[in-house]
């Protein structure tokens, strides 16, 4: 302390002396000048730090090559940092040159909290940033998005922030802002109140892991139908499958009904679910020389095998006109039973088809103004959509060809081409 004195009393004698100054005149110019060699001490330490320091850690941290470091380079932590150097030599200085002239120490030191307030603040950004990068790389980051929870973390870092900055500002202390919080409350809701919203209904999204990045989602009220692509705070963005982006409000996916196609993904197994409707006049009993025709077909000789020793003989030799009432008098064969039968075996020798552990069903459902629905309700083994289209549509090609040789017609309206056959 004494040396600085000395050196003060120096430098303002010099002063004096040389250019003329006199009294409190000579002692600002000294101030200015200790002030200007302190800034210029702080930029010879950032200086050295980026140049020395910062190059050694950047090459240390290339050369790891490790994830942690390379994102750590690439959100500039190291580069921010290295801020804090210039503060501390500033602070430190500062406080020992100007030792006796507490009002401009008490001004450097606000500014040099505020200041070291900022650079924490952008370093923990950093840091929140890194994180969500490694766990976006992690297998856990498709089960459980954190985009919307880091940006939730950070508004509350920063919100903390300014209440620091305030209380050195005003000199008062942090507890005091904090409390004050509680009267600003009403206030703050009302301000707020879809950011708010938002941020709460974000947060529910992730923690019930109600929506994630991948999802196929579907909301018609919001004209949404695709994948997820981002979960946001506040915000949901959703690419349709036309590659529109439509983004909606994180509180309105927990206060609207939508629906999450994960569970299918999931789950490895798509659902078909389509009728063929059979024209009711074609329905009929099977004759005698059909039953020997069909019997030829491999899928259906065990049901036909089932169903002698079920009915027996008689059952299966139906007259060839088939009109007569005796028919009525025991069990015969129908095409489109037979045809249903047909359906189930070849879908059960299906490899695209999920044979166990999920519904497997063809039944008849009841006749309407358009025909007999024979429903198919199964489960393709590829989520893919366009190899479930695929396979959708080669299956109900098969079934819809093989319709004439049971005796049936697939039930259609008459068309233009139907009625030019009609005399007049």
């Amino acid at each position: 302390m004494n040396t600085i004195t000395e050196i003060e009393s120096f430098v303002v004698t010099f002063l004096e002396n040389t250019i003329g100054l006199q009294g409190e005149y000579s002692t600002y110019l000294y101030l200015i000048i200790a002030l200007a060699v302190i800034l210029s001490l702080g930029w010879v330490a950032n200086y050295l730090v980026k140049k020395f320091l910062l190059t050694a850690l950047r090459s240390l941290a290339s050369k790891t090559n490790t994830k942690v470091a390379k994102y750590l380079l690439e959100e500039s932590f190291f580069l921010r940092l290295s801020h804090l150097a210039p503060a501390f030599v500033i602070s430190s200085s500062s406080q020992l040159v100007f030792s006796q002239y507490p009002v401009l120490s008490g001004i450097i030191d606000v500014l040099i909290n505020l200041y070291l307030v900022g650079i924490v603040l952008w370093v923990f950004d950093s840091l929140i940033d890194t994180f969500y990068k490694l766990y976006e790389e992690s297998r856990f980051s498709t089960k459980l998005p954190l985009k919307g929870i880091c940006q939730a973390i950070k508004i509350v870092v920063n919100g903390t922030g300014i209440i620091f900055i305030l209380s050195i500002l005003l000199d008062k202390s942090p507890l005091y802002f904090f409390s004050g919080l509680g009267a600003l409350t009403a206030v703050l809701l009302l301000v707020f109140k879809d950011v708010i919203l938002g941020l709460v209904a974000g947060v529910q999204l992730t923690a019930n892991n109600m929506v994630r990045k991948g999802d196929w989602v579907e909301m018609p009220k919001y004209g949404a139908d695709g994948d997820v692509i981002d979960v946001a705070l506040t915000t949901v963005k959703i690419q349709n499958w036309d590659k529109t982006i439509t983004t909606i409000p994180a509180h309105a996916l927990v206060s609207d009904a939508f629906k999450n196609w994960r569970g299918m993904s999931e789950s490895g197994g798509r659902r078909i679910k389509r009728s063929i409707h059979l024209d009711l006049s074609s329905v009929r009993f099977l004759k005698e020389s059909e039953v020997a025709e069909l019997e030829k077909i491999d899928l259906l000789k065990d049901y036909f095998s089932e169903k002698r020793a079920e009915i027996g003989e008689a059952g299966m030799k139906v007259d060839e006109h088939g009109l007569a009432a005796p028919l009525l008098n025991g069990r015969n064969l129908t095409n489109s039973g037979t045809f249903r039968a047909y359906c189930l075996k070849y879908l059960r020798d299906h490899s695209s088809i999920h044979q166990e552990g999920m519904t497997f069903l063809v039944r008849q459902l009841a006749p309407t103004e358009k025909g007999l629905p024979i429903e198919i309700y199964v489960f393709v083994n590829d989520v893919r959509w366009v190899h479930y289209e695929a396979i959708q549509s080669d299956i109900f090609d098969h079934l819809l060809a093989s319709l004439p040789i049971f005796g049936l017609r697939a039930f259609q309206f008459p068309s233009d081409g139907s009625l030019l056959g009609l005399k007049s």
